[in-house]
């Protein structure tokens, strides 16, 4: 580890009573108003519910309840308000005792449903913010030790949102049937607000001296009061881990920088008159002259103009030549060059690994020197993952890979990002909480992010579902259609009826009803007993052919209906049917369909072009193996045909063919394809399994990689 001193001290904390107070004032006003926010979506979803059934009177007492809560709302938002500020002043006073929060409490029965959807609330908050909440009630139980308490409840934590939500609607008189939409309009309105308010709360706390990094805390004494307890062996042991992984690190970037620094260069360091090294302190004031600077010289290495390392090492020297350093007379020692490097090499990793757009370039280019910065202090950067600098550029870059902007919260990610950014180039010196403050705050919205990936992850598991569910169907009505067809010479008319509207029922049945239902197993045997019919029919026995098809007609009439034909057609195409039986005479023929011929249109996405089956491809079963082995959750690495790398993640198997979808980070669908493509692309070098979910790793992998191959190692 570098020996340079590192500014993460512990900053001056505020008055804690104070602190509270801030934060039960940005608590109420964010919260206090969300009562008043109910009414009028739920009125709507009622309004709409009447329509649709055509009632329009319906759920009059829904109506009515819900006009007397309007009218109550007031009292309400004021009651609301007092529970959660009264939340803030429980955290201040109560007795030292363990607290969970507001209890849900006992109830009586008719208020069951009503307090089952609040456990069921706070199961979910604590759920979708389980990373801030972690990190809030830390903070919290620091604020709660500096008033003199000790088991902290969370006055902003899922029971207590959803007891005070409880209590405020304790005495009202609610139907059963509103209470549900009620509570779930709460829930909505309470997911539009509480990851910024996460974020802003964690914020507040640590800006105010509460809660600062595990490393940073680890590193300052304790007090004389506290005794300090032994080291736990496992932390020691993985701190011995990162070192030897710190070391082999540098091992590899000192013999890769051996082999590329041109002969002229390593020349002139052996030169004569040897040249001073110049100071840490030096160092960083050169890097601090120039953090504010344009960052065009970066943003054009990053887009491929030479090495970013050389880049920056040019931009270092001509800035220690205006700070008055000759380049003549001065050097970089070998910790600032590894730091240069390693910074360069991992910005470098990060775009040639990350679908990163043209926009992300200039942003990634301003925070070059403050990562610089970092490194020169706290080579710890590149080996711990806890580490604030690199949680933020992982969250940065989760952010920006593939986002183009497309929608308004894209567009907001883009811009809080920038913003980030923006402060780090301006604010940030030696104090490493800047960048745990900025991760925080990036991370709560990319939660919000991760929420809405979620549904169109699922929408596209259900688009690719009901394809696949479709082109079963057709398939299997294509093989009952062939058998019948193939059975005996049919006339025109029975086989044009099986082919068309006979078969186009069938799929229906199959997608509604599923194989072997009741309703498959009636419609198949419509279809068999058509043939039937129709060989009665050759044979002049025109009483029972008369007879069969009365018997047939509401089934005939069923599946004409279910083709969209009205009752008028319906009955001409029967009338035709009937003609065509009563002519024993008419010409017969047996029919053969051609191989169902189903394009898959999944497949065509321009990473593969292999339609219908395997054999054509080329993969080691191995490979096809492990890709049958993979597990939604996981994350692989593609080469598009354009040659750009897409983080791609597993996000559904089909349980009917065994494909897979594979989704960005958008939540938007990349690819669906059969394990043998999937190993037919790993052959050919576009595709990678085991790409790490965490950005930040993934580069600094691929930098082990890329310097082992550089100097021969594997």
């Amino acid at each position: 580890m570098s020996g340079h001193a590192m500014g993460v001290g512990q900053p001056p904390r505020s008055n804690p009573a104070e602190v509270l107070e801030e934060m039960k004032r940005v608590a109420v006003e964010q919260l206090g108003g969300l009562p008043s926010a109910l009414y009028q979506p739920i009125e709507d979803a009622l309004n709409d519910a009447a329509r649709r059934s055509g009632l329009v009177m319906i759920r009059r007492s829904d109506h009515a309840a819900l006009l007397a809560l309007r009218q109550r709302n007031a009292a309400y938002v004021m009651r609301y308000r007092q529970m959660i500020a009264q939340g803030f002043e429980d955290f201040r006073v109560l007795p030292l005792r363990a607290r969970s929060g507001t209890p849900l409490g006992l109830v009586e029965e008719s208020q069951l449903e009503f307090h089952f959807a609040g456990q069921k609330l706070a199961e979910s908050i604590s759920q979708r913010y389980a990373r801030p909440l972690e990190i809030l009630e830390g903070r919290l139980e620091e604020l709660a030790q500096a008033l003199g308490q000790s088991a902290p409840a969370n006055p902003l934590g899922p029971t207590r949102l959803a007891g005070a939500f409880l209590a405020t609607y304790r005495d009202a008189e609610i139907p059963e049937t509103l209470r549900p939409l009620l509570f779930r309009q709460y829930e909505l309105e309470l997911n539009s607000v509480l990851g910024d308010l996460y974020g802003r709360v964690n914020t507040l706390l640590a800006a105010a001296g509460y809660g600062i990094s595990k490393a940073a805390r680890a590193a300052q004494p304790a007090p004389a009061a506290t005794p300090v307890p032994p080291p736990a062996p496992e932390p020691v042991e993985t701190e011995l881990e990162a070192r030897e992984r710190l070391t082999e690190l540098r091992e590899l970037v000192h013999a890769w920088r051996e082999r590329v620094t041109p002969p002229a260069e390593a020349s002139a360091g052996r030169r004569a008159v040897p040249r001073r090294e110049l100071r840490p302190a030096e160092v960083v004031s050169v890097v601090s002259l120039l953090q504010r600077d344009a960052p065009e010289p970066f943003a054009r290495a990053l887009a491929g103009a030479g090495s970013l390392a050389d880049t920056i090492r040019q931009q270092l020297t001509e800035g220690a030549r205006r700070l008055g350093l000759d380049p003549e007379q001065t050097c970089f020692s070998q910790h600032e060059h590894d730091a240069i490097d390693m910074v360069g090499l991992l910005f470098e990793s990060l775009f040639q690994t990350h679908a990163m757009l043209d926009r992300a370039r200039r942003l990634y280019a301003r925070l070059v020197l403050p990562y610089v910065k970092v490194a020169l202090n706290d080579d710890a950067l590149f080996v711990r993952r806890t580490h604030p600098a690199r949680r933020l550029l992982d969250a940065i870059t989760e952010a920006c890979e593939g986002n183009e902007g497309a929608t308004p919260q894209d567009r907001e990610l883009l811009e809080r990002v920038a913003g980030v950014a923006q402060r780090i180039v301006a604010d940030f010196h030696e104090d490493l909480a800047i960048f745990e403050t900025a991760a925080e705050e990036l991370e709560s919205l990319l939660e919000q992010q991760r929420r809405r990936t979620e549904v169109l992850e699922k929408r596209a598991a259900e688009s690719v579902y009901g394809k696949e569910r479709l082109l079963q169907a057709r398939l299997q009505a294509g093989a009952a259609l062939g058998e019948r067809l193939r059975k005996a010479p049919l006339t025109e008319a029975v086989a044009q009826f099986l082919s068309e509207h006979w078969q186009h029922h069938l799929v229906q049945t199959l997608l509604r009803d599923g194989l072997g239902s009741t309703r498959h197993e009636d419609t198949l045997a419509l279809g068999d007993a058509l043939v039937v019919v129709d060989g009665l029919a050759a044979q002049g026995r025109g009483g029972v052919v008369a007879d069969r098809l009365l018997a047939l007609q509401p089934a005939i009439a069923d599946c004409l209906a279910s083709c969209g034909l009205d009752e008028s057609a319906a009955q001409e195409w029967f009338a035709g049917l009937v003609r065509a039986l009563a002519q024993p005479d008419l010409p017969r023929s047996v029919r053969h369909l051609p191989p169902p011929q189903v394009a898959d249109e999944e497949a065509d996405q321009g990473v593969l072009r292999v339609v219908g089956g395997h054999a054509s491809l080329h993969f080691e079963p191995q490979a096809a193996e492990r890709m049958r082995r993979l597990a939604p959750g996981e994350w692989l690495r593609l080469v598009d045909a354009e040659g750009q790398n897409i983080a791609a993640k597993v996000a559904w198997i089909s349980p009917l063919t065994g494909r897979l979808l594979l989704v960005n980070r958008r939540g938007m669908r990349v690819l669906v394809a059969s394990p043998e493509q999937l190993a037919a692309l790993h052959a050919e070098g576009r595709l990678e399994v085991g790409a790490g979910p965490e950005p930040f790793d993934e580069a600094m992998r691929r930098v082990g990689e890329r310097l082992k191959r550089a100097v021969g190692q594997n």
